[in-house]
C-alpha cells in the first residue's frame, strides 16, 4: 500500500480547496445537497458528493489514486462538530 504523502502546506491546501470550492463546485452542488459532503481534489478540481465522507473519497480515489483531498460539508461552515450542544429555553 502507498502512503500518500501532502505536497503542500496547510495553508496552501486550504486555500487552493477553498477557491475550488466557492468558484467551481459550489454552484454546480448547493441545490438539493444541504449537509451532504464534497470531496474536491485540489490539483484537478474534480469532485464527488455523498452522505458519507468516506464514500465520496473512495469515488474521487478511484478516478485519481494519487488525489489530494479537501473536504467541505454543503452549507456549513465546518465539516464536524464538535462537544455538546446546549438546548435554549424560551
Amino acid at each position: 500500500m502507498t502512503i500518500r504523502q501532502p505536497r503542500y502546506s496547510k495553508e496552501e491546501f486550504a486555500r487552493r480547496g477553498d477557491e475550488i470550492y466557492e468558484t467551481q463546485v459550489r454552484q454546480q452542488v448547493e441545490e438539493g445537497n444541504h449537509c451532504k459532503i464534497v470531496a474536491i481534489d485540489i490539483e484537478t478540481g474534480d469532485f464527488e458528493v455523498d452522505q458519507s465522507e468516506i464514500a465520496a473519497c473512495d469515488r474521487l480515489e478511484a478516478r485519481h489514486p494519487d488525489a489530494q483531498i479537501w473536504i467541505v460539508r454543503i452549507g456549513s461552515r465546518h465539516v464536524r462538530r464538535f462537544g455538546g450542544r446546549t438546548q435554549r429555553t424560551a
